[in-house]
Order: C-alpha cells, then sequence, then structure tokens
C-alpha cells in the first residue's frame, strides 16, 4: 500500500510555497494556519485554506476548497466541488450542495440550503430554514 504523505507543499503562481497537513479524518489538506475539528470529515482532495475554521461533525465532499478566513458551523455539508469564497460564514446544520460557487464574505444562516450549481453572490445573505435569497442558477 503506498504512504500518502502528511504534509504537502506546493509552489503557488506567485512564487510563493504554500504548505498543508492531511486531516487526520479523510486525508484532505488543511493549512497550519486553519481549525478542523477533529470530528469533521475533509475529503482527501478538499483543502481548506489559512484563518478557516471547520466546526465538528461537518463534512467537506471532494474537490472542494474552503477559502482564506471562511468559517464552517457545526453538522454542515459542504458538497463536492464546491467553492467558499474568503471571510464567507456558513452556519450550523447548513447545506451547500454540489458545484456551488460562493462568492467573498457571504452569510449562509443556521440550516440554510444552497442548491447544488448555484451561484451566491459577494456579500450576500442566505437566511435560516431553506431561505435562497443571493442565489442565482449556474
Amino acid at each position: 500500500m503506498a504512504r500518502v504523505a502528511a504534509r504537502v507543499e506546493f509552489e503557488a503562481d506567485n512564487g510563493e510555497v504554500v504548505k498543508y497537513v492531511r486531516h487526520a479524518n479523510g486525508g484532505g489538506l488543511v493549512s497550519p494556519q486553519a481549525r478542523v475539528d477533529q470530528d469533521a470529515y475533509v475529503a482527501a482532495n478538499a483543502y481548506v485554506e489559512a484563518g478557516a475554521h471547520v466546526g465538528a461533525r461537518t463534512r467537506v465532499g471532494a474537490g472542494s476548497w474552503l477559502d482564506s478566513g471562511v468559517v464552517v458551523g457545526a453538522d454542515a455539508l459542504i458538497g463536492r466541488n464546491v467553492h467558499l469564497g474568503p471571510a464567507t460564514r456558513v452556519g450550523n446544520r447548513a447545506q451547500v450542495g454540489a458545484n456551488a460557487r460562493v462568492g467573498r464574505s457571504v452569510q449562509i444562516g443556521q440550516g440554510a440550503r444552497v442548491e447544488a450549481d448555484a451561484i451566491v453572490a459577494d456579500g450576500a445573505s442566505v437566511g435560516g430554514r431553506g431561505s435562497r435569497s443571493g442565489v442565482r442558477p449556474a
């Protein structure tokens, strides 16, 4: 069986070396400056950037990217191939569907749902209990 590196480094387009560690639950790539609860699941090819925080029992799907400063509450579900823009906040029990693109500084309330393939504009607010304001189809 092949070993998976516990630490991974990439060179960004600007020449800066970006470092990640693999999360114990799922093997996703997490910046050493991010906080991911040990009970969260981060898929092996998902990324969590510096300054991000992922709460307990949250699931981050394959190919997803949680940009810098993103905060995701507990028991949330981030689908596959999702991008959460910088400084976005996702409440407890919220769901973001596969292939969604969420802009910068978006507020997704507790229990809110962003549908698959949705595009959410920078600064939008998506309320709780299934509200979908600020969302448009892809």
